[in-house]
């Protein structure tokens, strides 16, 4: 195998959003797109025990074109939609939704204290932007691991394959993803398409990536130049590993819709406004 090599390593500024605040390596000063990856949302909140958990979070908005998943490293989300889907997930676990033609979501704490979340905007193939949308929920306990070889490092395979180990959700395009738990002193090889573009986002600890030591609310960009990735972490460490295959297609993103052009945003942002994204009543 061949190990790749750093294109870039970008920090998260910290952004509001709404009455969060969130860290955001992308889209950034520093690279606008990595295809098919179009945003990081690195979220981390105290929810108050008296606070009521129906009025905290994200209220209903609408999306289109593109995948929202969200990674939730500590606490617990609810998901309600306008297409009658609803889950829950807790540490460990993930939710994935093909937004397709449109849907309307909300995304509420399951529970008070520390809520640290990752949600990802994943774009979808031109052909399967006006799909149906899809709702995939998957817990801890349901995600598939891989332990490396000094026990310090797991691996929660979540999408396409690392390592021999396959994930469970069904993606529109090739995505491995993962959720990193890592203990400090552990190393871990982990093999990649060289076509995929790859990215670790470190969300505590610290890590050594070819030879550069890599500090929490950094993302790193990999070069497109070997295919398998070696870390070692320097403190035990919480991260996020995604690749994908290039999709190649000229994107709009505005507001909540990821499309290919000014004129299906505008017609996105018709359709919502003339309810045919649904209805979401919590």
């Amino acid at each position: 195998m061949k190990t790749r090599t750093i294109e870039k390593v970008v920090f998260a500024p910290e952004h509001a959003m709404g009455n969060m605040k969130v860290k955001q390596p992308l889209p950034s000063n520093e690279i606008s797109y990595l295809d098919p990856f179009v945003l990081l949302h690195h979220a981390k909140n105290e929810i108050s025990e008296d606070l009521e958990l129906r009025h905290a979070g994200v209220d209903p908005h609408p999306h289109r074109g593109f995948a929202p998943v969200t990674f939730v490293f500590e606490g617990g989300v609810n998901h309600l939609d306008s297409r009658g889907n609803k889950g829950t997930v807790y540490k460990g676990g993930t939710q994935w939704m093909n937004a397709g033609m449109g849907v309307i979501h909300s995304e509420r704490p399951a529970v008070s204290g520390t809520q640290e979340i990752i949600q990802m905007w994943v774009n979808s193939p031109a052909k399967n932007k006006m799909d149906q949308p899809a709702y995939f929920p998957l817990t801890s306990e349901e995600t598939p691991k891989y332990v490396s070889e000094d026990k310090k490092v797991n691996l929660s395979v979540v999408s396409g394959e690392l390592n021999g180990v396959k994930g469970t959700i069904p993606t529109l395009s090739p995505i491995n993803s993962a959720m990193i738990w890592a203990e400090n002193g552990g190393k871990i090889t982990i093999s990649l398409p060289e076509n995929h573009n790859a990215f670790l986002y470190i969300l505590e600890g610290k890590a050594k990536v070819a030879d550069q030591e890599i500090n929490q609310h950094y993302m790193t960009v990999f070069s497109n130049d070997g295919n398998a990735i070696d870390i070692g972490f320097l403190e035990n460490t919480r991260a996020l590993l995604m690749s994908g295959e290039p999709i190649g297609e000229k994107i709009v993103a505005k507001g909540p819709f990821v499309m290919n052009d000014e004129i299906q945003i505008t017609q996105a942002y018709r359709d919502y406004r003339m309810g045919r994204m649904g209805v979401l009543i919590e």
